[in-house]
This record gives structure tokens, sequence and C-alpha cells, in this order.
């Protein structure tokens, strides 16, 4: 083997000690999320980014869970009945009460007035 292949072989080890240690790290960050059938939950929207709002709430709902699926996954309900699957790192729970929840009646623009 000569020198260059060497040099190779080296970076190639150095390079998944790093990868495994970046995982290790990742893995440690990440909550584990626990969810029960008949909580209330938030839904992160993350197509807010088109619509830009400094005041705007990224997090919908509450929702309903009403299934639990393994490796994460999330059925949840609205206020519709509608039922949908989600990412259980998409979801947190709804710490306020179902019956506290608005809908918003009437809009007031700044540039109205």
């Amino acid at each position: 083997m000569n020198e260059l292949d060497e040099f190779r072989l080296k970076a190639y080890e150095s390079s998944a000690l790093y990868k495994e240690k970046m995982k290790k790290y990742h893995d440690q960050k990440i909550d584990k999320r626990e969810f029960v059938v008949g909580d209330l939950v938030l839904l992160f929207n993350s197509r807010l980014r088109l619509f830009p709002g400094k005041l705007k709430s990224k997090w919908t709902g509450p929702f309903r869970v009403t299934q639990v699926f393994p490796h994460g996954a999330v059925e949840l309900e609205n206020k519709e009945g509608t039922r949908f699957k989600v990412n259980g790192q998409r979801i947190k729970v709804y710490l306020g009460k179902s019956e506290s929840v608005q809908e918003v009646i009437e809009a007031y623009y700044l540039d109205e007035v």
C-alpha cells in the first residue's frame, strides 16, 4: 500500500468515528414524547414560512389523539371529526382546556385605520 492509500483509509476511519459521535449526540437531544389516546395536542405548521408573519403562531390545534402507532406515528382528529396521521415529532401536548379554545371572530388590520 502506498502513502496515499493509507491516508485515504485513515480519513475514512476518522469520518466514520465522527459520524458515530454526531449520531449519538443528536439522539440524546431528541425528546422522547409519549402520547395517550384522548390527549389534546398542537400540530407544528411547517408551511407557515410561505406566509411569514411575526405574530403568527406556528402551532395549530388542539387536536385529539385517536391512535398511537409504533415508531412515533400518531393519528389525530380535529373538531369536525376528520382523522389524519402525523409524525409524533411534529406535535406537542396542549396544556389548555378544551373549553377555552375560541376561534378568531374578527381580524383588525392596521392599514385600514
